[in-house]
């Protein structure tokens, strides 16, 4: 490494980010300096030296951590995820530090992910891989239902949910769809129609989220809203954990209210989520209860894991980066 080169402390870097992020930066004028963990107050001082932090999801960018990265001179904290809901906005800005992310890397990738768990979820494919390699091949508890004619409700309809709901009137399935700010064109032109919150949640047999975490949607998915839900409704989460009630909805699993969950994401992730923990004993006794239901599919936040998607992440972030150490203007979309 150029000692007279900038570095950049990249936090809770796995080896894709590695691989992905060196190979962005290979003509950067800058060092990425890897670290396995995650950034939070105890880990900051491993910046010291650095001029911009690099983190993603699950770090800790709260007031004391980003106190800490100020005081050792990180003036830049690049995001390499869309969402920010771990950063402390107000104290970056009272620290002068600007903070950028990675606003859209591959929606097509997070949409196709969803359909793939509701087709698993759906069909059972999960169950019956398992089955078909201790060489049992009966058939029973793996009946499913056909999606054409059912109708799917998507919650959210920026461009990922826009995908999704594309895809799933391509399995010839009534898409009804909910959003603050309505896409009328696009609606029309797909032959989806929107509806109030209330009424695409009573009326789905499935439900997929992609929505934004904010204060309003937190917890969307809860004991009075799954309470007004078909008996039998799918639900998949491929967004922000924070949107579904964990408590709430086990206990609709275990009415059989909820007919199946498929989650890519988990209001409790963080420290498990992207981690192996195989030979552990798992601490999260929710996670722990949802696992052991035969109609619940998870997966570990790898919706944005394609090829495609982890280029553009590390594309946008070098950028940023770079941005940032020469003194050219961020692009508007990224900078928070």
């Amino acid at each position: 490494m150029d000692l007279l080169r900038p570095s950049i402390a990249v936090f809770d870097a796995k080896p894709y980010d590695r691989d992905y992020l060196s190979d962005a930066a290979r003509t950067a004028s800058f060092d990425l300096r890897f670290y396995d963990f995650r950034l939070e107050q105890d880990t900051a001082s491993v910046a010291a030296g650095a001029r911009a932090a690099c983190i993603f999801v699950n770090d800790e960018a709260d007031r004391l951590t980003l106190e800490s990265l100020a005081a050792l001179g990180v003036g830049h904290l690049a995001l390499r995820c869309a969402g920010f809901n771990n950063v402390d906005l107000k104290a970056a800005k009272e620290f002068g530090m600007s903070v950028t992310r990675v606003p859209s890397y591959s929606p097509h990738a997070v949409a196709e992910h969803a359909a793939a768990l509701l087709m698993t979820l759906n069909r059972k494919i999960h169950r019956a891989y398992n089955r078909v390699r201790e060489f049992n091949f009966s058939l029973g508890g793996l009946v499913g239902f056909d999606l054409v004619g059912r109708t799917a409700g998507v919650v959210g309809t920026g461009k990922t949910g826009r995908l999704l709901a594309e895809i799933l009137r391509g399995f010839k399935m009534r898409v009804i769809a909910y959003d603050l700010y309505p896409n009328e064109e696009w609606a029309k032109a797909n032959h989806i129609e929107y509806v109030e919150l209330d009424a695409l949640i009573q009326e789905s047999d499935v439900i997929s989220l992609h929505a934004p975490l904010t204060p309003e949607s937190a917890h969307l998915i809860n004991e009075a809203s799954l309470a007004r839900m078909k008996r039998g409704v799918f639900i998949v989460n491929v967004s922000r954990g924070r949107l579904i009630h964990t408590k709430a909805l086990i206990e609709a699993l275990k009415s059989g209210h909820v007919g199946g969950v498929a989650l890519d994401v988990y209001e409790e992730e963080e420290g498990v989520f992207f981690e192996d923990l195989s030979g552990e004993v798992l601490q999260d006794d929710e996670l722990a209860r949802l696992m052991t239901f035969p109609n619940v599919l998870i997966t570990a936040h790898q919706a944005f894991l394609t090829h495609e998607a982890l280029s553009e992440i590390a594309r946008v972030t070098v950028e940023n980066i770079g941005n940032y150490l020469s003194g050219r203007p961020f692009i508007e979309s990224t900078q928070i």
